[in-house]
């Protein structure tokens, strides 16, 4: 199967480099897939599950935010943080959850509330995601 090349980078480290087929990729504007062959983009990330298909299968990273960019290179990712599913800390994402919580309590009606509404349920939506594939 065709390849191309993909980096995942946070501010700590260095989280991925190498050869893929597919990469899923969890977009502001909607998640994306990414192919050998894309046409060059560059999206925002939300909070989500970033899957990287390659030959040994497929492995998923916890992302919080950052940008990625196709070009005719392969894909890069920017990540505020990334980090293996197997890995992440569900204690400092139940943190992050009741810290939004907090915050949408004591917020206006507004675009801002929307906002963080949003971003508390793409938290949640990662917190189930991790406890449903820890049970696996």
């Amino acid at each position: 199967m065709a390849t191309f090349r993909f980096d995942l980078v946070s501010p700590e480290k260095l989280v991925f480099a190498g050869d893929v087929e597919q990469v899923d990729v969890p977009g502001i504007e909607g998640d994306f897939g990414v192919l050998p062959g894309h046409a060059p983009a560059v999206a925002t990330l939300r909070p989500g599950i970033l899957t990287v298909h390659d030959d040994s299968g497929a492995r998923e990273i916890v992302v919080l935010g950052g940008f990625a960019e196709v070009s005719a290179e392969g894909l890069t990712v920017l990540a505020d943080v990334a980090e293996d599913i197997k890995d992440f800390d569900r204690t400092t994402m139940a943190a992050r959850i009741a810290e939004i919580e907090r915050r949408i309590e004591k917020m206006q009606e507004g675009n801002e509330l929307d906002k963080l509404i949003m971003r508390l349920d793409h938290f949640k939506q990662i917190d189930r995601h991790i406890l449903t594939t820890a049970m696996h």
